[in-house]
């Protein structure tokens, strides 16, 4: 079998069990959210931490929810890491440094999960254990959370509330993430992944001398850190490595574990706003950009110029061989088409066009099907978008499942589109501009700039992964990626969580002749169209100097 068709069979099959539980999943999450009963576990919660679960919020309650959350989360992780050198079951490892744990605690309870650092060489098992497999199911939850608010928005009418963050934070975490990782985790193992807490062992000869390796509770986190889009690797390489990734098999596993929790929601959304169609129209929308991105980045690596390429295959460099070009490519597309972040090859070796996919994925806002959660509300604030833009085209006051939008809405809607990018981009332009941050570039030219805006455009976006070669263990670059991360996950949630408040206060507006049918496939095309544009016209400068100049030299 050629290395084409089975990438192309790979892909297939990746789809056909993506349908399979599309439905099922989807409408369990919807009866999650929309449940009026409380688990026993669940009341024990909320008395230990004192929320009352039957109190609704307004969106400005939601938030503090959330902002309250977060800081403590974020100052725990950062304690527990400049603590572990005098932890148990830390392996000997020293205290992580200040910046390193600000920029790590930052990054996991972002859903970042942006790593400066060798995880198995810098975390013992308690930090990894306690601290980041934690933050994996919690931060997930927490951007679940913010999606049901918006679409709760959507659904209700002539009230301000949206729910209750605690409520919908717990129950996201123990009965969608928990029940679905535990199941994952025990594959994960019957294929290979290791599970345990063992000691640094010695093993081999590598290069003259031993090589060291630690164990860990690697499947486990392994299942949440896919299933919530996380991405944070216990080792270095990542989903590369044979402990978190033995085989071909369980790559394409853990790409459909990355995708089957955001396109899901879909079916959510339409579910819990009462028409499933309206979901329909958002996955088409999802799939088709994902499937055409994925299509482009295949033809990419697998167009080979050269006779080292062609005796390869295709463009192997940085490529494991257990995955070959097909499912690099997938997994590198969903990867950065999520907020997951999570790697089974080195993107920065990948084809200069190729590198350029991956990074356009993440600029697009990560809507297709983009994170647990923030997929869904984001590419709901572009549908917002796309609706006004209909209504220009007619002369008609936009409206979108049954909600007006107005100027207000739509404020918060731009403010939403434009955080992301000006965080990426004016970082990267500080960077650039400054003496001391370029000298962490492997690389000089556009690849090295491309290494730069990289690191940002996943920091902002809270995607995780890096394009290698780029030096980022530095004061400078884990400041200021902890601050894209913090402002890109949080700011965004106020316009959403402002937006799903301004929403539900309306009353109904009735379908008339002249409403646009936002169900059907024309919408749907509006709303790639729209997607691309936006963000072409955004990012289009920026990417002529790094992975165009490349790909094009």
């Amino acid at each position: 079998m050629g290395p084409v068709l089975a990438g192309v069979l790979q892909l297939l099959a990746l789809i056909g069990a993506l349908a399979l539980v599309y439905i099922p999943v989807g409408n369990h999450m919807a009866r999650v959210y929309s449940s009026k009963k409380h688990l026993t576990v669940e009341k024990w919660i909320y008395k230990a931490i004192g929320a009352d679960p039957d109190t609704e919020m307004t969106w400005p309650a939601y938030l503090r929810g959330i902002l309250a959350f977060s800081a403590v989360s974020v100052l725990f992780l950062y304690v527990l890491q400049r603590l572990q050198g005098v932890l148990p079951g830390s392996l000997n490892f020293a205290s992580v440094d200040p910046a390193q744990s600000f920029d790590t605690a930052v990054s996991f309870v972002t859903n970042t999960n942006w790593q400066s650092y060798y995880g198995e060489q810098t975390m013992g098992h308690v930090v990894q254990t306690a601290g980041l497999a934690v933050q994996n199911f919690v931060s997930a939850a927490v951007g679940m959370a913010v999606a049901v608010a918006l679409v709760r928005g959507f659904a209700r009418s002539r009230t301000g509330e949206l729910g209750n963050f605690w409520v919908d934070l717990v129950r996201g975490t123990l009965r969608i993430l928990v029940p679905m990782a535990v199941v994952v985790a025990v594959i994960l193992v019957a294929c290979g992944a290791i599970q345990n807490f063992s000691g640094i062992h010695e093993v081999g000869q590598f290069m003259g001398g031993t090589q060291q390796w630690n164990g860990g509770a690697v499947a486990s986190q392994e299942a949440i850190k896919e299933i919530g889009t996380n991405g944070g690797g216990y080792f270095n390489a990542n989903s590369a490595h044979p402990f978190e990734n033995p085989s071909a098999f369980t790559n394409l596993f853990e790409i459909f574990l990355i995708l089957v929790i955001p396109f899901s929601l879909t079916r959510t959304f339409g579910v819990m706003v009462g028409s499933v169609k309206q979901g329909y129209a958002i996955l088409a929308t999802m799939f088709t950009i994902w499937l055409g991105f994925t299509a482009l980045m295949m033809w990419t690596e697998f167009a080979h110029h050269g006779p080292a390429l062609q005796a390869a295959g295709g463009a192997m460099e940085g490529k494991e061989v257990r995955f070959g070009i097909g499912g690099s490519s997938i997994f590198a597309v969903s990867t950065t088409l999520t907020s997951t972040g999570a790697v089974d090859s080195f993107h920065s070796s990948f084809t200069g066009l190729g590198g350029g996919i991956t990074m356009l994925s993440m600029m697009l806002g990560e809507i297709a099907p983009g994170g647990t959660g923030s997929g869904l509300y984001g590419i709901l604030i572009m549908a917002v978008i796309a609706v006004f833009i209909a209504g220009l085209m007619v002369g008609r006051t936009p409206e979108y499942l049954g909600k007006k939008i107005g100027g207000r809405e739509m404020k918060l809607a731009a403010c939403y589109i434009l955080i992301t990018p000006a965080l990426a981009l004016v970082f990267t332009a500080a960077s650039m501009a400054l003496s001391t941050p370029p000298h962490s570039m492997l690389n000089s030219g556009a690849h090295g700039f491309s290494e730069v805006l990289y690191a940002f455009t996943s920091a902002a976006n809270n995607n995780g992964s890096a394009f290698a070669g780029l030096n980022a263990n530095t004061d400078w670059f884990n400041t200021m990626t902890g601050l894209a991360m913090l402002l890109g996950r949080f700011l965004p949630m106020v316009f959403v969580l402002a937006l799903a408040g301004s929403l539900a206060e309306q009353k109904p507006v009735p379908v008339t002749a002249g409403t646009l049918r936002t169900e059907k496939p024309l919408f749907t095309g509006l709303l790639v169209g729209a997607i691309l544009i936006i963000t072409g016209l955004t990012y289009f400068p920026a990417l002529a100097l790094g992975p165009l100049a490349e790909g094009l030299a």
